[in-house]
């Protein structure tokens, strides 16, 4: 089981089935984050060197600096309102994603949603843990340059140094993991706020080489209409939800350890509106520097960091961003997989199991080479959006329009044909009805070249059509009073 600790301990009724129930996934007993671990959370999902590519990339699009910083306002304050509204049902039970789930899906028909979600992790762990270990390649090759022969030879694609290197993250990642939720939320309290320090110090190394006469808040020369940059603002926009999707979709399996949604809100609004901003207006003196002082514009921070020519502030700087996206890849690619594969078979997978099946998982699809094609990641990315919308617009519309705010705890945990969540033989076969098309329409839209100018906008098609859907196929029902067992958790977590 995972590691359990004195202000996290999991107690539950012995009337739970085994079949649904372990330590990790029964309700949390006495949550413990404040609005600053949630706060954290977000920084570490912010700040890596996707994020850092993916801010910068917005600044590039042809649109005025107010533009891009209003698109970036108003994608990251969807991104707010939607972590706002999947926190509730967790943090109001204690219980992550997976069993969250039950409720719209059915008690077993919930391994639907916490598979899809846990296969997307492998790939993208996978391609988190390569970007880091091709940091500390560069850090090796910077100091022990006699190392140079072993990155020519390749197995499966990756040099020797890259499969060592590749090695070194997997476990340093594997280990903070192992150790449990306490130690991944002292990580994530650390990782985020340490980027913050590499990224003012690049920027203001940046503005001593180039003045602020060097720096631009637009990135591009393109010349748009009006009409090119309305369809431009609306596209960012779109990317900045796509872009957290994922982390957002399983913030349940975080918010469910806040003491109150007070202080989930708190953290939220600190973490994503005002965080983003801020990290997206260094990243562009960084990227607009670099274009002033080298003629082209770099969006790769390990790039920009080994322009400096200081070797001892390559490796502090390349360090530091490793430990950034071991943040990230932690959060968004570990502890999601972990608690989903978990829910398929409580009894025999643990959360450290399951985190660990999407970690070996991840090292068999060679994600190196999934990530040397643009195309695929980009198709990767729509694909993304297609699975995540639909699963995420069915829970919501279940919790809050279907069900009114009511969740049964106890029957969250029962395999009884009595028990609130049972439906037809344990699957809500109206749900998956409104999931599978909606899916499949989303993947349409991605893999069709002349429908491919919508695909940015998967997640939101993929919300509304799954939720309308799920809507229309279910009576609503009467708010009633909410049952003792979770009376008791929302009035613990509520004072």
């Amino acid at each position: 089981m995972a590691q359990q600790d004195s202000t996290t301990q999991h107690s539950y009724p012995a009337s739970y089935s085994p079949k649904l129930t372990n330590d990790d996934l029964a309700p949390v007993k006495n949550p413990h984050w404040s609005w600053y671990n949630i706060f954290s959370f977000w920084m570490s999902d912010i700040h890596s060197m996707g994020g850092y590519v993916v801010a910068a990339s917005f600044f590039a699009l042809g649109l005025a600096g107010w533009q891009v910083l209003l698109c970036l306002l108003v994608g990251i304050g969807i991104v707010q309102v939607a972590a706002n509204l999947i926190a509730r049902p967790s943090q109001l039970t204690g219980v992550p994603y997976a069993v969250v789930c039950r409720q719209a899906f059915g008690v077993f028909g919930a391994n639907i949603p916490a598979v899809i979600r846990g296969l997307i992790a492998f790939a993208w762990y996978g391609i988190q843990t390569w970007l880091a270990s091709n940091a500390l390649l560069l850090v090796l090759l910077k100091f022990w340059p006699n190392l140079t022969p072993l990155t020519v030879p390749h197995f499966v694609g990756l040099s020797a140094l890259g499969w060592i290197c590749f090695a070194v993250m997997w476990c340093l990642q594997a280990l903070v993991f192992w150790r449990g939720m306490r130690t991944i939320q002292a990580f994530i309290d650390i990782a985020g706020p340490a980027v913050y320090i590499v990224m003012l110090a690049l920027a203001v190394w940046i503005i001593s080489q180039t003045g602020w006469k060097g720096i631009s808040l637009t990135l591009s020369d393109k010349a748009l209409s009006t009409s090119q940059q309305t369809w431009q603002m609306i596209t960012a926009v779109s990317l900045v939800v796509s872009y957290f999707s994922g982390p957002l979709l399983n913030f349940g399996d975080f918010a469910r350890y806040g003491k109150s949604m007070k202080e989930v809100r708190r953290g939220n609004r600190w973490g994503l509106p005002f965080n983003f901003l801020l990290f997206s207006v260094i990243t562009v003196i960084i990227v607009s520097g670099t274009k002033s002082l080298y003629g082209q514009m770099i969006t790769d921070p390990i790039e920009t960091v080994a322009h400096t020519g200081n070797g001892v502030v390559m490796a502090l700087a390349l360090l530091t961003m490793i430990t950034a996206t071991v943040g990230i890849n932690i959060v968004a690619n570990f502890v999601s997989p972990a608690f989903d594969f978990s829910n398929c078979a409580p009894q025999k997978i643990s959360f450290r199991m399951g985190g660990m099946i999407a970690a070996v998982g991840s090292v068999l699809l060679t994600p190196w080479n999934l990530f040397q094609s643009p195309e695929l990641i980009h198709y990767s990315l729509d694909v993304l959006g297609a699975f995540i919308g639909p699963l995420f617009g069915i829970l919501l519309c279940d919790f809050y329009l279907i069900k009114r705010g009511n969740i049964d705890v106890d029957d969250l945990f029962t395999a009884s044909k009595q028990g609130r969540y049972w439906y037809q033989g344990g699957v809500n076969l109206r749900a998956v009805a409104a999931l599978v098309p909606a899916v499949v329409i989303g993947l349409v839209i991605s893999f069709i070249p002349s429908l491919h100018a919508v695909a940015n906008f998967s997640w939101f098609i993929g919300v509304g059509i799954a939720g309308g859907a799920h809507f229309i196929l279910h009576p609503r029902e009467v708010r009633a009073p909410q049952s003792s067992a979770l009376s008791s958790l929302v009035a613990g977590k509520e004072s």
